[in-house]
């Protein structure tokens, strides 16, 4: 946990300072072994980043004062990702991955290769889907957090919400098949899609491209997922 990150709706914050209870006092405690006096970097949850003094710590709290947040997060990746809902024990990392490499915007959707069973996993509540991107943001030291998105239907959403996402942006899905190579990165508005283990079936990508994705490949070696997509974003954009 490199940002310790406060919630103003979910903890009980001061104007000045907050205690803390949960995994983050835990992992204060165990992990950053802190004393009275010690400095944390603290940011709150699509706020301001600064420093935070240790006023108390116990074997059941700890108490952190700041008197400004100033730093701003990190510069948000320019991405909207389309993502075929992964097998449980994989979401969590991959909404992790998007999280901490400045995704905000993530939406997961259903195809053909997508076992119905996953849309009944737990992972899909609110307070789970919550709990992994802010694990992200801990992570990479950023406070915004993504929004996410679920579309349980694939034709409805190709057919009559993708194409006005795509409108103006460079637009691509990862297909390893008859596509392009993965251009050179650029800083520009990109929509990306990304399959299921397996692979979207040749009607996905046909309705993908009829939408405005153009196919792109990272080669000949086929990539899981959760590798697939920290490779895409570190190729398609100079900066992460």
């Amino acid at each position: 946990m490199n940002l310790v990150i406060i919630d103003p709706l979910k903890d009980a914050v001061t104007s000045t300072g907050v205690t803390l209870r949960d995994r983050r006092f835990v992992h204060i405690r165990d992990v950053h072994q802190v004393a009275r006096g010690d400095l944390l970097k603290v940011g709150l949850l699509n706020g301001s980043i600064g420093l935070a003094s240790v006023e108390h710590i116990d074997q059941a709290s700890v108490s952190l004062s700041w008197t400004e947040l100033t730093q701003r997060s990190p510069l948000p990746l320019p991405v909207t990702v389309i993502l075929a809902l992964p097998r449980p024990k994989m979401l969590k990392r991959v909404l992790q991955t998007l999280s901490s490499m400045g995704v905000k915007d993530i939406w997961l959707i259903h195809s053909y290769r997508v076992d119905k069973s996953y849309w009944s996993t737990p992972i899909l509540n609110e307070a789970s889907l919550y709990e992994q991107m802010l694990l992200g943001l801990e992570q990479s030291g950023d406070t915004n957090l993504p929004t996410l998105h679920i579309r349980k239907r694939f034709k409805p959403f190709v057919e009559d919400e993708l194409p006005a996402m795509v409108e103006g942006k460079r637009a691509y899905v990862a297909h390893p098949y008859q596509a392009l190579t993965c251009p050179a990165s650029e800083w520009l508005p990109t929509v990306l899609a990304i399959g299921p283990e397996g692979g979207f079936i040749p009607y996905e990508v046909e309705k993908l491209n009829a939408a405005g994705l153009s196919s792109i490949s990272l080669g000949q070696r086929i990539l899981k997922v959760e590798t697939a997509v920290p490779v895409l974003l570190s190729r398609l954009f100079p900066v992460i």
